[in-house]
């Protein structure tokens, strides 16, 4: 559910390229374009259509989010560690540090998460989470799975300034965890948060050439999200977010996830794709010499 939905189960494409023709693409027509544009994050051109399967989901799952106060952010981050250990296909958990959006300022634990099988299976995977506790609100169970997309938005309003740092943990220890929750302490914006997504299912089981996407893997993404409103408080916003990722050096694995990476990242394309890279160049090379599409992790022609 969390990642590769859209790229795994893509048929087929007809992408417009900087010339302006249009090229079919699928595993029998122009196959190497059909491979890179499979994460290559719009490297080679526009898709004017595409054909993918899909899955029937709800319209009611089993989702939402149970809270805790932050003084116990730290039992509450190893139940999501270990919740994750045995987490179904069909689930997906979320665990985030942040402030509590009621205007009291208090910083909060929270666990959001979704399980798009039967709810009755929903229900018993989220059990041990209901349970812990108890927590300070719990809204978890079943739910629109439509409602569920939006649940988030108003965290993230039009025109706030953002910085975002973001990469796989080697694991979700308890030295790291400790890690996290001292970098969330200083956090100096009631906008910003930390974020811990857990990445596993039938989307990390796909060879990690079968795609353009790399990240083929079982873990714990961090993703720093600082995010605040005045033009004054940028430096202090962007300082937090890159000494909090400091702080994890030695518990970062070398992953990276492309829709994370931030404009001054050191060699974006390498972090974003890893082995795939050389092939990737050779595609783009071929579709695009001239480099015309280059507002995104770039993936420069030879």
């Amino acid at each position: 559910p969390k990642y590769g939905l859209a790229l795994d189960n893509l048929r087929a494409a007809e992408m417009v390229m900087a010339d302006g023709t249009v090229v079919p693409t699928s595993a029998a027509d122009n196959p190497d374009l059909f491979w890179g544009i499979r994460g290559g994050g719009g490297n080679f051109g526009v898709a004017a259509s595409f054909e993918y399967d899909l899955h029937e989901v709800g319209p009611a799952i089993t989702g939402g989010v149970v809270v805790h106060p932050f003084a116990r952010a730290f039992d509450v981050l190893r139940l999501f560690r270990d919740t994750c250990a045995s987490l179904p296909d069909e689930g997906m958990l979320v665990a985030a540090l942040q402030t509590a959006p009621d205007g009291s300022n208090a910083k909060i634990a929270a666990i959001a998460g979704a399980h798009c099988g039967p709810l009755a299976d929903g229900e018993s995977a989220f059990r041990s989470l209901k349970a812990f506790g108890p927590p300070v609100m719990d809204v978890m169970g079943p739910i629109p799975y439509a409602t569920l997309n939006g649940m988030l938005d108003g965290a993230f309003p039009r025109n706030a300034r953002n910085y975002w740092k973001a990469q796989f943990l080697t694991d979700l220890s308890d030295d790291a965890i400790r890690t996290l929750i001292e970098g969330f302490e200083d956090c100096p914006s009631p906008m910003s948060a930390i974020m811990v997504e857990h990445f596993h299912g039938a989307a990390s089981r796909v060879p990690v050439s079968a795609t353009a996407c790399a990240m083929r893997v079982t873990g714990f993404n961090v993703v720093i999200a600082s995010q605040w409103l005045s033009p004054e408080d940028t430096e202090r916003g962007i300082s937090w977010a890159r000494e909090t990722f400091a702080s994890l050096t030695p518990y970062l694995a070398s992953t990276r996830y492309v829709n994370y990476l931030e404009d001054d990242a050191p060699n974006p394309e390498a972090m974003a794709y890893g082995p795939n890279l050389p092939r990737l160049i050779d595609v783009k090379t071929k579709y695009d010499p001239e480099n015309f599409f280059r507002q995104n992790v770039n993936i420069r022609p030879r």
